[in-house]
């Protein structure tokens, strides 16, 4: 008996072995692309962060990051990037989880309404770009449209009003997706929870934040976390509309390329460490909220 039960526990070690060296040869492929693509040059952006020169290589420390701090384009860059986070990721969010609760409802054309949200995914940027470019031009539709009522025209592009022009863009080529994410948590809240919340006389205002909105808790910290990360790569859509020093507009990634171009590079590898770690603490924050918020119906 002991015998058998020992070639037993020898024969399920030794599956144990043989499925974790088959899950190993499927990841392989991956975890190489992982470490050639992404750790080892994020290992390198570190260390150049850390040096005063390509050539030289003396070790100085922080001395790049304080540095950093002091650069005047720096500063704006990260203040006007948060200024369109701050402004355009809220948005990104809540305007398609309501449209998303608007076609939940069975709305007549709900296919074409779907449809028209989805259109802006499948035009290329260049040309998102230049449709914007038509609209909020000097000489463009929405100044003609001003004239009409009697308004001076403005120069969009150039004047205060420049972030709300790119987060409108922003808005138009993401709220498409993120409101079929929204439409996918919807169809998986349990309909049983909502009709026994109906038969109980709850409200519609309760329904939303007792129930839907706890169950869409994950789709919400996803969505916010693509909002993110797709407001930092912005860059595209500014730089096409008003080049590599726009007014108002100078983020980020216009930094960094312009960095690269001066081949400061012990500047530019600081910044990208920096802007990573921002990432990694706001998403880290977003994932805290998230399991606070929606622990109770996981599962």
């Amino acid at each position: 008996m002991i015998a058998a039960r020992k070639n037993l526990s020898k024969q399920a070690r030794d599956e144990q072995r043989k499925d974790f060296f088959h899950s190993l040869c499927f990841l392989f492929p991956s975890l190489l692309g992982m470490l050639v693509f992404f750790i080892m040059p994020f290992c390198i952006v570190v260390y150049y962060s850390l040096i005063d020169g390509v050539t030289s290589k003396n070790f100085v420390f922080i001395e790049n990051y304080i540095k950093l701090f002091h650069n005047s384009a720096f500063l704006t860059a990260a203040k006007t990037t948060l200024h369109f986070t701050v402004l355009a990721v809220p948005s990104a969010v809540v305007l398609p989880m309501a449209l998303a609760l608007l076609l939940d409802l069975k709305i007549p054309a709900r296919s074409e309404f779907r449809t028209f949200f989805l259109s802006p995914m499948m035009v290329p940027v260049a040309s998102v770009v230049l449709i914007w470019q038509v609209l909020f031009s000097y000489n463009g539709t929405i100044n003609e449209l001003v004239s009409l009522f009697g308004g001076s025209p403005v120069d969009w592009l150039q004047s205060d009003y420049s972030m709300l022009v790119v987060v409108a863009l922003f808005l138009w080529k993401n709220i498409g997706y993120n409101m079929i994410l929204f439409m996918a948590g919807l169809a998986n809240i349990p309909k049983e929870l909502l009709e026994v919340a109906d038969v109980e006389g709850a409200g519609e205002g309760y329904k939303f934040f007792h129930i839907k909105l706890r169950y869409l808790s994950p789709t919400v910290l996803f969505v916010t976390i693509l909002s993110v990360i797709n407001s930092f790569k912005v860059f595209r859509e500014v730089y096409l509309l008003t080049g590599d020093y726009p007014f108002n507009l100078y983020m980020l990634q216009h930094f960094m390329n312009n960095t690269f171009r001066s081949l400061d590079y012990q500047k530019l590898s600081a910044a990208a460490v920096i802007m990573a770690l921002v990432m990694v603490v706001i998403i880290a924050l977003l994932f805290k909220v998230e399991d606070a918020f929606g622990r109770d119906v996981e599962g």
